[in-house]
């Protein structure tokens, strides 16, 4: 048995024991996939990150993903960027759009954000860093929340102090991801780094570890053997927004829920369709949620040239189309395994 848990509050948040966070991921974690997550069990779901400069340059890219759904919350903007005043200008932005949640991003590994020093650029500059924070948190009423990595490499991890640094200048709640920034994606996130800092008697923010959630089990294990305070979860629930609700179903149960029929799949994968034309039209619509079929249709036999159809067709009508032939063809297929 685990031991006795409290509520997490992130500042007046309250969440529910161990709660499951949507992470912040590019060109996934819009409005539709955001409010799906939602529906089938995610207790915080983040924007995708947004770049400061952008926000305050008034890219329509950017400003575009400040949208937010008033069934989503409680939801948190994640935006990114190194330069202070572009920071807080972007903060005042942000504002008001009325998140729940602004979230700084210190943990993204891609060369196109580090090398401006943002994003996991900036575990170079811990100084920084904590000032930057600092001044967020000074800037605006709303909590501020980081996202962030072990360290920069196997060499610099000093997350320990990190975390109570930011959480001494007033930052509500810290995720981090148990990778380096060297690592990327590469590898077994470890959880140990993490488990030190909830483990600090110094630590009072919630504590919620991210990578490598891919099963109930996994998210078992970040609650018990790890004591975290709740898991952040991002490619375990692209075109899979039943991953959250599955979870939930495995703690209070020990068992695991049926997997989705083709039918359902079927109906959330068009439910996405439909959510993500009337946000940003019919060709994006169509373009951006492509990514997901994979997983929506993952373990269908002689099912390739079903998601050929569905990834190559630019209008919406024939992706439709795809999805009835599947219902017909396959409706009455089980899939055990995903």
């Amino acid at each position: 048995m685990h031991k006795i848990r409290f509520l997490v509050k992130i500042d007046n948040i309250e969440l529910p024991d161990f709660p499951l966070l949507l992470a912040p991921m590019e060109d996934v974690s819009d409005p539709p996939f955001r409010a799906l997550c939602k529906e089938n069990g995610a207790d915080v779901v983040y924007t995708e990150f947004i770049s400061s400069e952008g926000l305050i340059r008034d890219a329509a890219k950017s400003v575009m993903k400040l949208d937010i759904y008033e069934k989503e919350r409680p939801v948190g903007i994640q935006i990114f960027g190194a330069n202070l005043e572009s920071m807080l200008k972007s903060v005042e932005i942000v504002e008001k759009t009325k998140p729940d949640i602004i979230d700084i991003n210190f943990g993204c590994p891609v060369k196109k954000v580090v090398s401006k020093g943002a994003g996991a650029g900036i575990l170079k500059d811990i100084d920084l860093m904590v000032s930057l924070t600092e001044a967020m948190v000074k800037h605006t009423n709303l909590p501020i929340t980081v996202k962030t990595r072990l360290g920069w490499d196997h060499d610099s991890i000093k997350i320990v102090e990190v975390a109570e640094r930011l959480q001494d200048v007033g930052c509500k709640a810290i995720s981090i991801h148990g990778r380096t920034r060297a690592q990327m994606y590469k590898g077994d996130a470890d959880w140990k780094p993490i488990a030190a800092v909830k483990n600090n008697p110094r630590m009072h923010i919630p504590v919620f570890g991210n990578g490598d959630v891919t099963t109930p089990e996994k998210a078992m294990e970040m609650r018990d053997k790890y004591g975290l305070d709740g898991a952040m979860i991002g490619r375990a629930s692209i075109g899979y927004p039943w991953f959250f609700n599955e979870i939930k179903h495995f703690f209070k149960t020990g068992e695991h829920l049926p997997k989705p029929t083709i039918v359902e799949r079927t109906e959330m994968a068009r439910r996405h369709l439909q959510m993500a034309i009337d946000w940003k039209g019919e060709r994006l619509g169509v373009v951006e949620t492509r990514r997901h079929y994979t997983n929506y249709f993952k373990g269908i036999p002689h099912f390739k040239e079903y998601r050929t159809k569905m990834v190559t067709s630019d209008d919406p009508k024939d992706v439709f189309d795809v999805f009835k032939e599947v219902e017909t063809k396959f409706g009455n297929t089980l899939i055990t395994e995903i």
